[in-house]
């Protein structure tokens, strides 16, 4: 059968466009399907803007500090919200535009259009009908809410960034990252911020150190952290929002963000027709090939819900078109991938937590927390540096490394690379450290903090064989 493309895309994401012009590159005839904006959730409504909104309130509080430093007629004025709004608008177009550009450019056919699939090979692009010999779904997710009356008066993450004005008092429903990143982004903007979450911690999932230090820099700043506190009721009164709590309290605020997860973009899409399966979630299921269970057909990116990160996607993107078209067969390791929150201050991470690593085995603990130089000098409440490396005991290898505090993403990547490649503890206790910074905090770490994790059965019954 002669199709119309070697290769159709269902979503003009990072992982997506990626993926159809590395495709085209490699002499594929390649179609791409978007129907909302091309870039999708990072630069539209995701990390691109919300960087930009966390610089934006660090700018607030460098200028509080700057007294400390000797300036003068540096104080932190009211902050203009339609300035902000413009110029994060304008760069983020900026971006989109140049997503579809690069697409062109490569030499992909490109619909601004909804795609669903007919059957296995055939998709309606839009009312038109095309075939393809594979197919990638890269259709991303979308932000969730709690099933609650009243729900619909909350908005969804996407919603900070068509706000006309910064609200004057928010709540914030959730303990993920997104949650939190919100959280310090308004109040550092000027909003009274509180937030609530079920578990005891926030950042399921992180490191335990991280999770204890986070909220206590966090209301430090004047946010209220509601632990085990969740809303039963939304209603609205006039131009403000009454929030009914499992605590029996209520809250008035003038905006309500929920930030309680997401879930992949499948609904709709048609891929019973195509016989894809998808699990409990709606996620696409695929191999380690990236495959569906349809052999010709793929899912990347969030979609399939395992490591939602755009570095992530646009990896898996660019080995699946090397596979595929390129001659160069390859898979983007899920492994020790460096990741950072963007709160204040914020947090980079990278390979296994405390808890992870115990139940591999014996695992050496270094930790630390300071004051970092600047804060020493502004005397600013809230703003220690924690730093920590998770060590194997037996072959002194770097598991993981965590850290909260300012500048802990540009760190992270420098220490992403060295944990990746296997370092080991004595690789980073002979490396120099550069003075002053924080930075020289993961070389200058020598006193063991503590010792977790027992040796597996199976390794214990190995050695003491070996012994006899």
């Amino acid at each position: 059968m002669a199709y119309d493309f070697d290769l159709f895309v269902i979503g003009g994401g990072s992982a997506g466009v990626r993926l159809a012009r590395i495709s085209a590159g490699h002499g594929a005839r390649v179609g791409v399907a978007e129907e909302r904006f091309w870039g999708g959730t990072c630069v539209n409504v995701g990390c691109v803007p919300k960087k930009i909104m966390v610089q934006a309130a660090e700018y607030g509080m460098w200028a509080e500090d700057a007294a400390a430093f000797g300036w003068t007629g540096m104080v932190k004025g009211q902050h203009n919200w339609a300035t902000l709004a413009g110029a994060r608008d304008t760069e983020v177009n900026r971006l989109s535009g140049i997503y579809g550009k690069l697409l062109l450019g490569a030499g992909c056919q490109v619909f601004d259009a909804r795609a669903t699939f007919i059957d296995a090979h055939t998709l309606d692009v839009g009312g038109s009908r095309v075939t393809a010999e594979r197919i990638v779904i890269a259709t991303g997710g979308q932000a969730t809410k709690l099933d609650i009356p009243g729900t619909e008066h909350g908005m969804i993450s996407d919603g900070l960034f068509t706000l006309p004005g910064l609200p004057r008092r928010v709540a914030i429903i959730g303990g993920g990252y997104i949650a939190l990143e919100f959280a310090c982004l308004l109040q550092g903007l000027g909003a009274q911020v509180e937030v609530f979450h079920r578990a005891t911690l926030p950042l399921t999932g992180f490191d335990q150190d991280i999770r204890e230090a986070l909220p206590e820099a966090m209301r430090a700043q004047g946010i209220v952290m509601n632990a085990g506190v969740m809303p039963t009721r939304i209603a609205k009164a006039g131009e403000e929002y009454i929030i009914s709590l499992t605590s029996n309290f209520i809250r008035e605020v003038d905006a309500v963000f929920f930030c309680t997860g997401r879930r992949a973009n499948t609904a709709g899409l048609g891929l019973e027709k195509a016989g894809v399966a998808v699990n409990a979630a709606g996620a696409v299921i695929v191999d380690d090939e990236h495959a569906t269970s349809q052999p010709h057909i793929f899912a990347i990116g969030d979609v399939i819900d395992r490591l939602n990160l755009t570095p992530m996607a646009t990896a898996v993107g660019h080995a699946l078109a090397d596979t595929l078209f390129g001659k160069n067969p390859r898979k983007a390791s899920y492994l020790n991938v460096p990741t950072a929150v963007f709160t204040s201050p914020p947090i980079g991470t990278v390979g296994l937590t405390e808890a992870e690593a115990a139940k591999l085995g014996p695992t050496d603990i270094y930790l630390t927390r300071f004051t970092p130089m600047r804060h020493t000098m502004s005397k600013r409440d809230g703003r220690k540096t924690t730093m920590k490396l998770v060590v194997d005991q037996a072959s002194q290898k770097i598991l993981g490394a965590h850290m909260l505090g300012e500048d802990a993403a540009e760190i992270m990547q420098g220490i992403g690379i060295a944990v990746a490649m296997g370092a080991t503890k004595q690789d980073f206790d002979r490396t120099i450290g550069i003075h002053p910074t924080a930075a020289e905090e993961f070389v200058t770490l020598r006193t063991r903090t503590r010792v977790v994790g027992v040796a597996p059965e199976g390794a214990r019954a190995e050695k003491a064989g070996a012994a006899q």
